[in-house]
């Protein structure tokens, strides 16, 4: 009894030896047997690769038409003059102006409308003063924007405006009624400013 026992302990050692050794090679790339070997080397095709099950030949495909992604509100407007004064009446900013809340919508500017629109709002963002932007952008914290109510705002981060591009498919719908908020803000800033500008004496 002792003899067969001491047989199957030597096995087990030799087949665990045999396991162990036969796991890696001597760089280390090897991982051994693959438990699931289709997982492991996937058959899927890389997001733009080529792709010969599909007319045209794009393995990206586009949503379903009517349907909406989770967590986007539709946005039912259109890009003209009309709309913008309609989505002007019917939104309303559901976020108050809280510090979080403006900070939030400091950084969202800072990422996307700076650029342009300078830090101030005043439209001389490093684009155009460096001149690689022909077109000085619309000043945001003083003039007509100025008197835009929140939905023609979020109306014009959303879709765009003359020669303004879209950017409601960069920005979450929270984040761009937040910027509103930001906007809000530059506006109130460059008013303070200018009621302590002293009047010059004629």
């Amino acid at each position: 009894m002792h003899y067969k026992s001491t047989i199957l302990t030597r096995l087990t050692f030799l087949f665990c030896t045999i396991v162990i050794l036969n796991s890696c090679d001597r760089q280390r790339n090897m991982k051994g047997y693959d438990f699931i070997p289709d997982m492991v080397y996937s058959q899927a095709y890389e997001t733009n690769s080529d792709n010969p099950n599909f007319p045209d030949s794009l393995t990206m495909r586009a949503p379903v038409t009517g349907t909406v992604a989770m967590g986007v509100t539709p946005f039912r407007y259109t890009i003209d003059p009309e709309s913008r004064l309609k989505a002007g009446k019917e939104l309303s900013n559901p976020y108050l102006p809280l510090e979080e809340v403006i900070a939030r919508g400091e950084y969202i500017f800072t990422t996307f409308c700076i650029g342009c629109h300078g830090s101030t709002g005043s439209g001389d963002g490093q684009l155009f003063a460096s001149g690689l932007y022909p077109l000085k952008p619309r000043a945001i914290s003083a003039g007509p924007t100025a008197k835009l109510k929140d939905g023609e705002i979020f109306h014009t981060v959303t879709l765009g405006f003359a020669s303004m591009g879209p950017h409601g498919s960069q920005i979450k719908t929270e984040d761009r009624w937040k910027v509103v908020l930001y906007v809000r803000k530059l506006q109130n800033d460059a008013v303070n400013a200018a009621d302590t500008i002293p009047a010059i004496k004629k």
